[in-house]
């Protein structure tokens, strides 16, 4: 894995975001829009400018932006990541899975129901249908805090399928119950491979699809598959396998030759383009694992704009944010935000910034 120009390693990157916040009582979605009485595309959506701040329905989209802007997304799909299993001292655990590495090992995520289970060492077993996997390592290096770990699976199996078979989603404390795979999915998911859902397109239906096109936003695809989050201690984000198809990249290219707005859906879609973005903002195809971390330290070239969730006080996510949108404008979007009581997390209310 190459360290592209501009990055610095994980060690010494600082993810401390300058947006202070305190979620409010009452602030988290405890389940999907749907089970609220809201369309998909319902809930409610905070439009930043330097400006203005607007609140409008996620439904009202296409009245925001601007013929010819180009919409990018991750059509990952969420895998059902999460499996419960049994430490070879016989404690029962909760396993969430955040990827496949090259070579076949897991990375995972031992968890209690308050947090990570920390009482784990190399050399462990944990117990699942079938498979019996060893933690090899803190990943994805000896320095990294022991939250996730590389962990070899026996006998080998492909862990697409053995997660559909076993697995289900990944859930939070903030959900009141469980919920099927298909409330966990975008509209336009089509490649299996995301430990968590790429929450920010949730709200995008397909009749809100087709009035973007109608406008003359254009949609563009690419691919990164999410790791599993750290809710607890807002650690920077892990390596992430993307793909960046060339016709996106043209089509990036072509929107900022022509003036127009570069809107990402997501943290997940700003961090595989600017992965493959040079320093004047082109775009490049490009496919691998992104160790890139964004913030003040980097800021964004190439996206104009981003469509986010909320996201929890001192969260990685926010110094993302700050190096699209300046601190500025993030602060006074999650300002806006708790005093009007907008809902947090991957059910939850949605936000335009737009620097």
């Amino acid at each position: 894995m190459n360290l592209l120009d501009g990055r610095a390693p994980r060690s010494s990157v600082s993810v401390l975001p300058s947006t202070r916040f305190v979620l409010p009582p009452g602030a988290e979605a405890h389940e999907p829009p749907e089970h609220r009485g809201l369309a998909r595309d319902g809930v409610r959506l905070l439009v930043a400018r330097p400006d203005r701040v607007e609140h409008r329905r996620f439904c009202e989209l296409a009245a925001v932006l601007d013929p010819g802007d180009l919409l990018v997304v991750n059509t990952s799909a969420t895998l059902p990541a999460a499996l419960d299993v049994r430490h070879h001292d016989g404690r029962p655990m909760t396993l969430h899975v955040a990827t496949a590495l090259d070579e076949g090992d897991w990375v995972v995520e031992p968890r209690r129901p308050d947090g990570p289970e920390r009482d784990v060492a190399p050399g462990d077993r944990l117990g699942l249908p079938g498979v019996v996997l060893t933690l090899v390592a803190p990943y994805p290096d000896e320095l990294a805090p022991r939250r996730l770990w590389r962990a070899r699976p026996w006998p080998l199996v492909g862990l697409a399928g053995y997660l559909a078979t076993y697995g289900r989603p990944i859930a939070y404390g903030h959900l009141e119950g469980r919920y099927p795979l298909a409330d966990h999915q975008t509209v336009y998911a089509t490649e299996p491979g995301s430990a968590e859902m790429p929450s920010a397109g949730r709200p995008l239906s397909e009749q809100l699809l087709v009035r973007l096109m109608a406008r003359g936003v254009t949609v563009a695809p690419l691919v990164l598959h999410a790791g599993v989050s750290s809710p607890e201690k807002h650690e920077p984000p892990t390596p992430e396998r993307y793909t960046v198809p060339p016709t996106t990249a043209r089509l990036v290219n072509s929107a900022h030759a022509a003036g127009s707005r570069v809107v990402a859906v997501g943290t997940t879609v700003v961090r595989a383009l600017e992965t493959v973005a040079a320093p004047d903002g082109t775009v490049s195809p490009g496919h691998g694992w992104t160790d890139l971390v964004l913030g003040a330290h980097r800021p964004a070239r190439t996206i104009t704009g981003l469509i986010s969730g909320l996201h929890e006080p001192e969260a990685s996510h926010l110094a993302l944010l700050e190096a699209v949108a300046g601190p500025g404008l993030v602060g006074r979007t999650y300002e806006a935000a708790v005093a009007e009581r907008y809902l947090w997390h991957e059910f939850g209310d949605s936000t335009l910034l737009l620097p």
